[in-house]
């Protein structure tokens, strides 16, 4: 077999060089408009989503954007929309107002941009100037004057009445006396003088029941006066009240009309504007509720702190709720529901403590994100979202109606009795929802609820890299400047921004791609500016990126220093030199939280005699997920593929991670386990200085893993604590695993001094012939393997094992 070359320091690493770039620093890249614009955007699947979401008008267009935390989703989105919002028309201010005709269902109008806050301010100004002017009127002269007339008309009849039923009275032998409420009383007289009761009591029967009977009929002859006395102060009061009206009327003409007036003019609003049949029937309201506005005595100043609950509550009908207020000019409404809750997305009704109740009108209406957002776009993220299943049914119930109303609930169930609401008018909604979430997200929602796919019409997918391409680069170091000057943070020179681009590599894990991660590279570059900054340095370098990006290592990586240690002390036996038969040292991947770090593990085999075939012990423990399991077949497919053409393969193995007591999934290491089968097989001794990762087929081609980069550093570390680097020592990793590789300085170094080594292969045989130094051989015609191969080996040990198990117990009968 042809010598397998190991990889040279330039492979195992991705490198930008900096000369090659035009800037000196990052103060002389040119940002692109916008920053994240279509033409500069590394999302141009999202974008052309984003693009014809935003074109069609129909229910049913909002958007899904799909992808992974950390890649800026938000602010993507955000920068995307900011400059198409500034250039779209702004939206219609909200205002909720009392409704005359049904009381429990308050009516919205919607007014130009700028004109709510405008028309509260004029109208509270105009009722303001109407309470003055009233209490004023009514310490006028004028008015003083016409109500005296009216009130000494009115004392004049009723004078005139009084007289002539005290004369009737005193003929038939009584006295009539007024009290001050206006009631009249008669009481008997004797001698001229008033009878007391207690005098009354005290004559004889014959006399009370005489002066009963005279009594009753004066008071039949009086009916008719004293109905005429009521008629005159029901008279007086109607005509009191009309003065009063009159007088509001002139009060409400002289100061709310040109209000009234101002403001539709400032709204646009015409003859046939719903909005001036709203004030027409308000001032007729005001002219219906007199008390709200007339002080029970006139006499009185007018002063509404002093007026009646009941002329409070008639008050408030004529306030103005400023539902939505839009700044004119601004654009299009771009809202972001950090906490989207039932009430603060889709509005709420409050409430207020009344005399120990709990009541509510239109001015506790409230507005919510999607009724600010109205006539632009709502952005939510969907694990916020779904944490209230009432926020996420009234979206969707808004969104398939294309309206919004607002539901007055406290919260209580059907069989509680519940206090009286108020039914807004509903919105008709305008806008466009923008859900950012995860791919799974979008797969549970599509499945769970069939209202999703069609209110969801659209999905952008994000994507999570980019090909490493110099126009490419260049845009990226692009955006990296754009995050700079955002941030306000020192210039980075050419160094750095090499290391950004090479980090972008590894983020991504592949020295073709460049990680779109950008909050990640923001937080470093963050971290190491500050470390600059303390250095007194006056930009940022590669040392300080590189010293960043160590120190950040170290804040989290105090886990795996734990397992070096338990490598140091042997407490973990994973052997970096020697041999040893039917054993391997296998890699894998273990993450704490959002730190990733390589582990070896020593991977063994036993083979002896029997029909059980190669027992899967992980799984036999169930620590073994079902692709570890599926891996454990395809060793299976590979034996009968090589091995068992014209014989049965009759064998009884177990393969098992040593020092394992987590549950093992994936399929990484079937190659290094497949050596460690043949190996015991074979009886064929495994170099223990080389890890090996990389899965197998049937076949026995060796197929790419993950996390590839991370498992050579971990068994890097582990040769460097045992006794330091032998300059035998390396890793076998699939070949098409080579362009993911983005190795530290440590490895790198080490590769450049010949003291590791890192091996790509293509197949299992060429990983065997380096871990056991035989050649696997060639199978000739007659089905056997290459004389003194290691298939060959292998072959003839499992022929011996079918001997050895049919032949067995006759061998022990006949020594008997």
């Amino acid at each position: 077999m042809a010598k397998i070359e190991a990889l040279v320091t330039s492979r195992l690493h991705a490198k930008c060089d900096p000369a090659r770039l035009p800037w000196e620093d990052s103060s002389q890249i040119p940002l692109a408009k916008g920053q994240i614009g279509r033409q500069a955007s590394f999302q141009p699947r999202a974008m052309q989503a984003l693009d014809l979401a935003l074109k069609i008008k129909s229910i049913g267009y909002n958007v899904y954007v799909s992808g992974s935390a950390g890649l800026g989703r938000t602010h993507t989105v955000l920068s995307y929309l900011a400059p198409l919002a500034r250039k779209a028309k702004t939206p219609d201010d909200i205002i909720y107002v009392y409704n005359f005709a049904n009381p429990d269902s308050p009516r919205l109008f919607a007014l130009p941009p700028g004109c709510a806050s405008k028309v509260k301010t004029l109208f509270k100004e105009a009722m303001a100037q109407v309470a003055k002017k009233l209490s004023d009127r009514f310490d006028d002269s004028r008015y003083m004057k016409k109500h005296a007339s009216l009130l000494n008309r009115f004392q004049k009849d009723k004078v005139g009445l009084l007289h002539k039923m005290n004369d009737l009275a005193e003929n038939k032998g009584f006295h009539l006396e007024m009290d001050d409420n206006g009631g009249l009383t008669l009481s008997p007289m004797a001698d001229g003088k008033r009878l007391s009761d207690d005098e009354f009591e005290k004559l004889d029967s014959a006399m009370r029941r005489d002066l009963k009977r005279k009594g009753d009929s004066l008071v039949h002859s009086m009916a008719g006066m004293m109905r005429e006395l009521a008629r005159a102060e029901e008279s007086f009061h109607a005509d009191e009240k009309d003065l009063d009206r009159l007088t509001l009327a002139e009060v409400l003409d002289g100061c709310l009309a040109p209000a009234v007036k101002k403001i539709l003019k400032l709204c646009h609003a015409g003859p046939e504007h719903p909005l001036t049949a709203y004030f027409a029937d308000m001032r007729e309201d005001m002219l219906k509720n007199l008390e709200a506005f007339i002080p029970h005595e006139v006499q009185q100043p007018l002063d509404p702190r002093a007026m009646t609950q009941a002329s409070e509550d008639t008050l408030s009908h004529y306030e103005i709720n400023c539902f939505v207020d839009n700044q004119p000019g601004a654009g299009a409404p771009v809202i972001v529901e950090e906490h989207p809750t039932a009430a603060r997305l889709l509005g709420c009704v409050e409430r207020e403590a009344e005399l120990g109740a709990l009541v509510t009108n239109f001015t506790l209406i409230r507005a919510g994100s999607l009724h600010k957002a109205n006539g632009g776009y709502l952005i939510l993220r969907v694990e916020d979202l779904l944490q209230y299943p009432n926020a996420w049914e009234g979206l969707l119930r808004a969104l398939r109606s294309n309206a919004l109303s607002i539901e007055d609930t406290d919260d209580v169930s059907d069989s509680t009795i519940r206090t009286k609401g108020i039914t807004p008018e509903a919105l008709p909604l305008h806008l466009k929802v923008i859900l950012i979430g995860s791919e799974d997200y979008y797969q549970t929602l599509l499945e769970s609820d069939e209202r999703f796919s069609k209110l969801f019409r659209i999905k952008a997918h994000m994507a999570v890299q980019v090909e490493r391409t110099a126009d490419n680069i260049r845009r990226y170091l692009v955006q990296i400047a754009g995050i700079i000057r955002e941030d306000g943070l020192l210039p980075f020179d050419r160094s750095a921004l090499a290391w950004l681009v090479d980090h972008g590599c590894h983020l991504s894990e592949d020295q073709r791609r460049l990680s779109l991660q950008f909050p990640l590279l923001r937080e470093i570059m963050i971290e190491a500016c500050a470390m600059a900054d303390t250095g007194k340095k006056q930009a940022v370098d590669s040392e300080t990126l590189e010293a960043a990006y160590a120190a950040r290592t170290y804040r989290v990586n105090l886990v795996e220093e734990v397992f070096m240690e338990e490598y140091d002390r042997e407490l973990i036996k994973v052997p970096t030199r020697g041999q040893a038969v039917g054993q391997v040292n296998g890699l894998s991947v273990t993450s704490y939280g959002d730190f990733e770090f390589g582990l070896p593990h020593r991977i063994s085999c036993t083979v002896g005699v029997g029909q059980e075939g190669i027992i899967d012990l992980e799984r036999e423990a169930e620590l073994g997920g079902p692709i570890h399991t599926k891996a454990m077949m395809i060793l299976k497919s590979f034996l009968i593929e090589h091995f068992a053409r014209k014989k049965p393969l009759v064998l009884s193995g177990s393969l098992y991670f040593e020092q394992s007591y987590a549950g093992i999934e994936g399929d990484s290491a079937s190659g290094a386990e497949l050596v460690a089968l043949l190996s015991a097989l074979g009886e064929v001794p495994v170099r223990l200085d080389l890890a090996f990762t990389g899965a197998v087929s049937h076949k026995g081609e060796i197929l790419p893993v993950g996390g590839v980069t991370r498992k050579i550093e971990g068994f890097f570390k582990v040769c460097s604590h045992h006794g330091g680097l032998s300059g035998s020592q390396g890793v076998i990793i699939p070949r098409d695993n080579v362009d993911h590789l983005m190795l530290e300085p440590d490895v790198l170094e080490a590769v450049e001094k010949k003291q590791f080594f890192i091996y790509p292969v293509r197949t299992i045989e060429e990983a065997l012939f380096l871990l056991t130094g035989l050649a696997c051989g060639y199978a000739r015609k007659s089905g056997n393997y290459t004389r003194g191969s290691l298939y060959d080996l292998v072959d003839r040990r499992l022929q011996r094992l079918g001997e050895y198990a049919q032949n067995a117990f006759r061998r022990s009968s006949r020594q008997k």
